[in-house]
């Protein structure tokens, strides 16, 4: 447990949630520059980046939206009663600094920092940024030895190649995270899929390699209890990473994405899958594709930054 005060949030009690600049759930800034990078536990680092988008571009403005959103968060979770900036000493270690004219600087720049990160024995908590973001911080967190994953998505994104040979898309990262040796495929699970697609390849690709894919409609019939106990299986207790696109999440309840599809999870359902993750070996976990061109309501940002005080909760109750 930490009780050094610098490491918890700005309580609303002493600063109004409106007032202030806006960090991750208003903890300090700590960039790795600062003197007290290395005394941080768990770090949330902002990806602004959407290179990868293939249709409709936003999510390179989700951190900062995100970030906006998250002052609503507070200090204890409302039904495991975690207090999480006690449990782990927490900080905002600010946004990757991409390029928006090169794919191949920017996810050198993201993996550069996370490398970081992850010499400093912080473990991170993403905000993107599209979902390529997440082959280069994977660059970075599995470099030692490949990791599992447990996915949340609409999409596998585990397609080789768009417009004729194309690799690095928001529909490739895991493709590649597999061929690179970061994600040790048979402990990989993605959960949710659905939608019309171009063909079967991302799912033959699975099939091949050992990916368990768990389609809406199973996941659904099933129900989540069911659903995360088997993706708890797969992954067992070895260092596992975490990555959640909103667009798991039904449009009704979360439009602002770029990929939107029909038939997912309510809300409610959208954190229970998180909760289900409570006691594994997590080592990095992100929240992708929120798109505030498209989240006029600002709805989509602030479930997308619930699930990621979700997700902290989560990392923070390993073992409990």
């Amino acid at each position: 447990m930490t009780s050094d005060s610098f490491f918890h949030p700005v309580s609303g009690m002493e600063l109004p949630r409106y007032a202030g600049i806006p960090t991750f759930m208003r903890l300090p800034l700590v960039q790795p520059d600062h003197a007290r990078f290395s005394e941080v536990e768990i770090g949330l680092v902002g990806v602004p980046w959407d290179s990868g988008t293939t249709n409709r571009p936003g999510p390179r403005h989700g951190p900062r939206q995100l970030r906006d959103a998250s002052t609503m968060i507070r200090a204890e979770h409302g039904h495991f009663g975690i207090r999480p900036f006690e449990a782990a000493a927490c900080a905002d270690l600010g946004d990757v600094g991409p390029n928006p004219a090169d794919i191949q600087d920017s996810m050198a720049r993201i993996t550069a920092f996370y490398d970081r990160i992850v010499a400093a024995g912080i473990r991170p908590l993403t905000g993107g940024g599209d979902h390529l973001c997440s082959l280069p911080v994977l660059r970075a967190l599995g470099k030692a030895k490949p990791l599992g994953m447990v996915h949340f998505d609409s999409h596998t994104d585990l397609w080789d190649s768009y417009f004729g040979g194309f690799k690095y898309t928001h529909g490739t990262p895991f493709r590649r995270a597999v061929e690179e040796g970061l994600l040790d495929p048979k402990r990989v699970v993605q959960i949710g899929i659905r939608g019309p697609m171009y063909d079967h390849e991302d799912r033959d690709f699975a099939k091949s390699t050992g990916i368990r894919i768990i389609p809406i409609e199973e996941f659904h019939a099933r129900g989540v209890a069911d659903v995360m106990a088997e993706a708890r299986e797969i992954v067992g207790t070895e260092p596992t990473y975490v990555s959640y696109d909103i667009d798991f999440v039904d449009p009704t309840f979360a439009p602002g994405t770029g990929t939107p599809e029909i038939g997912g999870p309510n809300s409610y359902q959208a954190l229970q899958v998180v909760r289900e993750l409570m006691g594994l070996n997590i080592v990095g976990a992100d929240l992708v594709e929120v798109s505030p061109p498209f989240d006029s309501s600002g709805g989509t940002a602030f479930l997308g930054v619930t699930i990621m005080f979700e997700l902290l909760c989560a990392m923070v109750g390993q073992g409990a």
